[in-house]
């Protein structure tokens, strides 16, 4: 009988430790300079890729743990540090999984390393999917993939938005409509090489959190690909158009499996930051005193604490769950990677502002990193599916009709 167990191996143990030293090391001494800065902190970024925690050997290694988790313990500890800093180093990892989900073997083995660039000089990819008017709604998207069959090359134009890296990318992943009749299905991902012709960004997005990752719309003009571009090929691309407009089964399309291969990883961000909110408010209640001892000898303060704590832990094992289900191809059938980020990022936005309201007025200033975090955790309600889609998943999953 094999023995069940929630304890973390050798190899995950460690790894969760050797990114935590980094976080803790490097990251967070960094951290209020570039939220500060609102740029990219290519410094911190390099020592990233010096250690090997920047690349895609170290995503490789991750994903190859057969539980699932390691990829989510290494977000959770590096998002722990500082959530801003961390989405640079991580946002790559986006462009990543769809080039991994929609691409052949080649076309992972050629695109892939250009994502990242070299130690010395490194690189970011961007994933660019979300449109002024298809956010939600990515059946709505309007950039369109026109194929020139005399020159072999597709054409597209349109216009992305809330692009992470956008414009700064070395190499951009774009999804774009190839048959605009057939909604989501009829959609396809592109990889844009570095340099393309007529790919262009115009500024940088000020953001409320985050604001070390670099944010910005991008712009397709009468961009063309050679056919090698077109992730998966062209000849799998006609198969999939048939079967949709046959009415069969096409197995999903580029956008949403991007973001199902990513959810418990966005989920673990979530709970980094959560858990540095909740450290933080902890310590301090131990040390604040009022009316002759520290506050968290009031139950007020010591029941937030406790929730904070409770949610903290039920979030992870969602996570965890789902990670666990993707990594070893368990269909979730209940929406259970969708359940992993929605619990996470709301249980990101409700500890941080406990953490807030426990400093009090010193976290309201920028003297403590509450105020950070608390700013940082918002957009994990938001991105790669707002709360309210997740349930929308969660309840069409449940529920097997196709609620709207």
């Amino acid at each position: 009988m094999v023995e069940f167990s929630l304890d973390l191996n050798e190899e995950q143990r460690e790894l969760r430790d050797w990114v935590h030293g980094f976080a803790a090391e490097v990251v967070r001494p960094a951290a209020a300079e570039w939220d500060e800065r609102e740029e990219t902190p290519w410094p911190v970024l390099q020592e990233a890729a010096k250690i090997g925690l920047y690349g895609f050997e170290f995503l490789a290694n991750a994903w190859a743990d057969p539980s699932g988790l390691s990829m989510c313990l290494a977000n959770e500890e590096l998002f722990w540090g500082d959530a801003g800093i961390a989405m640079s180093i991580m946002g790559t990892s986006l462009a990543v999984a769809a080039i991994f989900g929609n691409g052949d073997p080649e076309q992972l083995a050629e695109w892939v390393p250009q994502c990242f660039g070299t130690e010395s000089d490194p690189a970011v990819a961007a994933f660019c999917s979300t449109e002024p008017e298809a956010g939600s709604d990515v059946a709505a998207m309007r950039t369109r993939a026109v194929y020139d069959e005399a020159a072999d090359e597709w054409v597209l134009n349109g216009q992305k938005a809330f692009a992470t890296n956008g414009g700064i990318a070395a190499v951009h992943v774009v999804t774009a409509s190839v048959d605009p009749s057939l909604g989501s299905r009829g959609q396809a991902a592109f990889v844009v090489p570095p340099g393309t012709a007529g790919l262009h960004s115009t500024r940088k997005l000020k953001k409320l959190g985050l604001r070390a990752s670099h944010t910005a719309d991008v712009f397709l003009d009468d961009v063309r690909l050679p056919s090698s571009c077109l992730l998966g090929g062209r000849e799998r691309l006609e198969e999939r158009l048939a079967r949709a407009r046959s009415g069969e089964r096409t197995g999903g399309q580029a956008s949403m499996r991007t973001f199902e291969l990513s959810r418990p990883t966005v989920g673990a961000q979530a709970l980094g930051i959560a858990r540095a909110a909740y450290e933080y408010a902890l310590d301090y209640a131990k040390q604040r005193v009022q009316f002759g001892r520290p506050i968290i000898e009031n139950q007020g303060i010591a029941f937030a604490l406790a929730d904070m704590k409770m949610e903290i832990d039920a979030a992870r094992l969602l996570v965890w769950r789902a990670a666990w289900m993707g990594r070893n191809n368990r269909p979730f059938t209940a929406g259970e990677g969708s359940m992993s980020k929605l619990k996470a990022g709301e249980v990101a936005v409700d500890v941080t502002s406990k953490a807030v309201q426990i400093l009090g007025g010193a976290g309201f200033t920028r003297e403590h990193p509450v105020e950070r975090w608390y700013r940082d955790a918002k957009i994990y309600t938001i991105f790669e599916g707002t709360s309210e889609i997740q349930r929308l998943v969660i309840a069409r999953a449940i529920s097997g009709l196709p609620l709207r």
